[in-house]
């Protein structure tokens, strides 16, 4: 049996983890999409990376002002798994932002508005949903994230056209970051 993948790998063809999950290497760009096999992508974002709050909101703001939003969701959605149960829904809600932006990105801006809205819509019920949420959990600017997930959803809606994924990163900590 082969393990080497390829483009019609059968389920036992496929790349595995050490938990004999799946896993694809075929090689990616910076917004996530698959390239073919052999070309150059970009690095991959490791999975399952258990960082401290403040380190998992640096990590996806650098990726984000590099034009890598499809990468910050996967730093997101690690908070999300590796994190107490009372933050999931904030850093699902900011996966969901980060995915959106990568569908912007990517052209698909009908999409990419309604996980805009979706992941705002999230971070707006955790925001309001107890009386002990922090109005700048980890330094993250709640207020000004989901300002800017609603003006960058009614960009899309109107100019229907790809946005530039680095010229339209959210400021997760305000104009802290740059």
């Amino acid at each position: 049996m082969s393990t080497a993948p390829g483009p019609y790998a059968s389920g036992r063809d496929r790349d595995r983890d050490e938990e004999g999950r799946a896993r694809n290497q075929r090689p990616r760009d910076g917004l996530g999409r698959p390239l073919p096999y052999g070309a150059d992508g970009v690095a991959r974002q490791p999975e399952g990376v258990v960082r401290a709050p403040e380190e998992s909101v640096s990590e996806a703001q650098a990726l984000l002002d590099a034009g890598r939003p499809f990468h910050a969701h996967e730093v997101f959605e690690d908070a999300w798994k590796s994190g107490p149960e009372t933050e999931r829904d904030l850093w699902k809600g900011l996966a969901q932002l980060a995915v959106g932006l990568t569908h912007a990105a990517r052209g698909n801006t009908k999409g990419g508005a309604r996980l805009l809205l979706r992941g705002a819509g999230a971070v707006e019920h955790w925001r309001g949903s107890g009386p002990e949420r922090p109005e700048r959990p980890y330094g993250i600017d709640l207020a000004e994230v989901i300002r800017w997930a609603g003006a960058l959803a009614e960009l899309l809606e109107r100019e229907e056209t790809a946005v530039d994924a680095g010229a339209h990163a959210p400021r997760l900590r305000g104009g802290a970051e740059r």
